[in-house]
């Protein structure tokens, strides 16, 4: 079986992931864990670098295939975000021998939620606005159009968790070029 670790930026995506990428385990792939940064740092080059040598070492005995970087693109060039991750980290990590790639979520994990918005629909229990769910990747910032949909005071790690169990993850790598670069990354590192 195929291990990776996701690194990642939020505790949204440490309890969401896993429940996106589950089906995986049919292919013979692993996500073993999420990694995020405590109080929910920035993720530069220094925290990832920092973040896959500790669950190497710490996975010694049974080591770690590969390392997933995911990254938030926001408002920038695409180009802008990854290129320092996958210029400068091959070098700075070069006594593990896993291979370390970079994926991207267009703004954030939450634009991969309203790519199946029947499911979202359904599980919120409302309409969801006035949003294209037809180009999920084009939502200007997801998270806080998803805030104002939840009836709970707070979006949370747990809201987040159980939206994403509430998800048809075929359905999102369908609807969302993101999210399939995501898990293209986990199956195939790098291309």
């Amino acid at each position: 079986m195929k291990r990776v670790v996701v690194i990642a930026s939020e505790n949204t995506e440490r309890q969401a992931i896993p429940h996106l990428v589950a089906y995986l385990r049919n292919e013979s792939i692993l996500v073993h864990e999420v990694r995020i940064l405590p109080r929910n740092g920035r993720l530069d080059l220094r925290a990832a670098e920092k973040l896959i040598e500790g669950a190497w070492y710490e996975n010694f005995d049974l080591p770690i295939d590969e390392f997933v970087i995911l990254l938030d693109v926001d408002r920038k060039k695409l180009d802008e975000v990854l290129a320092p991750f996958e210029r400068q980290l091959p070098d700075r990590l070069r006594d593990i021998p896993a291979a370390v790639v970079c994926a991207f979520a267009q703004w954030h994990l939450e634009a991969w939620y309203f790519a199946d918005s029947r499911n979202l629909r359904s599980h919120l229990g409302r309409d969801l606005g006035r949003v294209d769910t037809s180009k999920p990747d084009e939502i200007r910032n997801p998270k806080r159009h998803l805030m104002h949909l939840i009836h709970d005071p707070l979006y949370t790690s747990r809201v987040a968790e159980r939206i994403a169990g509430a998800l048809d993850p075929e359905m999102i790598a369908n609807r969302s070029p993101s999210f399939k670069n995501f898990l293209n990354s986990i199956r195939n590192g790098k291309d």
